[in-house]
C-alpha cells in the first residue's frame, strides 16, 4: 500500500465509521483497494499467481470496485498467504474448525493489527459510546490461551473485551452457566448498563437456554447483547433471529440485541446491524453480491455470493474476498443516518464447508 493510501485509511479510521457513502465512498475505496491489490501482487507470490491465472494479470487501472481481483476465503486454508517477511509477523489468527477440518491462517504485522483494532473501536463506540461497560462474556476463560496464535473465537473475545470494564466469563470450564457469579456481578453494577458478548450458538445453548432450564432471569439494567456467528445449528433447532432476541431479552435481561457479521480473514471489518436490522458497511469496507454461476455483480435485491472488501489487510491479501455465504444488498444510506451499503446474509452456499465461529464449536464429552 502506498503512503498516500495508508494516510487515507488512517484519516478514515479517525473519523465517523458511517460518515461516507455513495460515489465518494466508492472512489476512495477504489483508490485504496487498487493500491492494496498492486502491493499484494508484488509481495505475495500465490496471490500473484491467482491474479495472473484467473484475472489475466494486473490491470493498469480499475474502473470500478467490481473489476478488482478477488480470491475465495477457502484459499487461506490451503496456502500460506502473506505479503510481509516472516520476521514482521507478530500474530497468527486461525479460523474455527471442527476436528479434521482445515483452518485458515491469517498473518498479521503490527500495522495491520493496529488498524484492525482502531476500526473495531470506532464501530463499537458508535453503538455503545466511549465509556467502558461492565461486561459479561458468554464463554469460558480457557478459550484464550496463546495470545500470539489463537482461534477466531478467542480473537473475537479478545477484541471485544477491550470495551469491557472488569469483564467476567459466565461459563465454567465444563461449559455450565455460573449463575451465582453472574448475578453477584450484576448486583455490583448499581444500575450501570452491562455489555454481554458471545458467539451466537454459544450464547443460545450455554447462556439463554441454560438460564431457561434453570428458570432464572438476570437483571441487567439497560443491558446490550452483541453476538456473532453462524445460524446453522439454530436454524436446525427452529430458532430464528426473532426467537433469539426474545430469549435474550427475557433471560439475560438486556434491552437491545445487536448481531454482526465478520470473519477472521478480515478482522476489524465487521458489519453491525443498523436500525432496520440490516448489516451496515462502515467507511473502510463494502460488499458486492455476485451471481454464484457467472460471478457477475448483482444489483440490489438479488441473492448471490457475498464478496467482502476491506482497506485494512496490509500484511496479507485479504482485502477482496469471495465468501461462501449467500446474501443480498438492500440499499444505501440506512434510515438511521448511517451512510454506505447495507445488506443481509441468508445462509451458506450449497456444499460449502460449515465454519461459523460458533457453529464449529464441538461440545466436550
Amino acid at each position: 500500500m502506498t503512503a498516500t493510501a495508508a494516510e487515507t485509511v488512517d484519516q478514515l479510521l479517525a473519523g465517523a465509521p458511517y460518515g461516507l457513502g455513495g460515489a465518494e465512498k466508492q472512489a476512495v475505496l477504489l483508490s485504496v483497494l487498487g493500491a492494496l491489490t498492486r502491493s499484494h501482487y508484488e509481495r505475495c507470490e500465490i496471490y500473484r499467481r491467482v491474479v495472473d491465472g484467473v484475472f489475466g494479470g494486473l490491470k493498469e487501472r480499475y474502473e470500478a470496485l467490481a473489476d478488482l481481483p478477488f480470491i475465495p476465503v477457502s484459499l487461506f486454508k490451503q496456502f500460506e498467504l502473506r505479503s510481509v517477511p516472516t520476521e514482521e509477523i507478530f500474530r497468527v489468527l486461525t479460523s474455527s474448525g471442527t476436528t479434521g477440518q482445515a483452518v485458515s491462517r491469517i498473518f498479521l504485522d503490527h500495522a495491520t493489527a493496529a488498524r484492525q483494532a482502531k476500526a473495531l473501536v470506532r464501530i463499537m463506540q458508535h453503538f455503545i459510546g466511549k465509556d467502558r461497560w461492565p461486561m459479561v462474556i458468554l464463554d469460558h476463560p480457557g478459550v484464550i490461551k496463546n495470545r500470539e496464535s489463537f482461534s477466531a473465537r478467542g480473537a473475537g473475545i479478545l477484541g471485544l473485551m477491550q470495551f469491557g470494564r472488569q469483564p467476567i466469563y459466565a461459563l465454567k470450564d465444563d461449559m455450565s452457566f455460573d449463575v451465582e457469579l453472574v448475578e453477584a456481578y450484576l448486583n455490583q453494577q448499581h444500575g450501570r448498563p452491562v455489555l454481554f458478548f458471545g458467539f451466537t450458538f454459544m450464547a443460545w445453548l450455554h447462556g439463554i437456554s441454560a438460564l431457561a432450564a434453570m428458570d432464572r432471569r438476570l437483571i441487567s439494567n439497560r443491558g446490550v447483547l452483541i453476538h456473532s456467528g453462524g445460524w446453522k445449528k439454530l436454524e436446525a433447532a427452529r430458532v430464528d433471529a426473532a426467537a433469539f432476541n426474545v430469549g435474550a431479552c427475557e433471560r439475560l435481561g438486556v434491552e437491545r440485541v445487536i448481531n454482526f457479521y465478520g470473519m477472521v480473514e478480515q478482522v476489524g471489518s465487521v458489519f453491525f446491524e443498523n436500525e432496520v436490522g440490516a448489516l451496515q458497511t462502515p467507511v473502510f469496507a463494502d460488499v458486492i453480491i455476485r451471481d454464484p454461476f457467472t460471478l457477475r455483480p448483482l444489483p440490489a435485491g438479488k441473492s448471490g455470493l457475498i464478496q467482502v472488501l476491506s482497506m485494512l489487510p496490509q500484511s496479507y491479501p485479504g482485502h477482496s474476498l469471495l465468501t461462501e455465504d449467500l446474501g443480498e444488498w438492500l440499499g444505501e444510506d440506512s434510515p438511521g443516518g448511517m451512510a454506505g451499503r447495507f445488506f443481509r446474509v441468508s445462509g451458506r452456499a450449497p456444499r460449502s464447508e460449515v465454519r461459523g465461529c460458533s457453529d464449529t464449536y464441538v461440545q466436550r464429552t
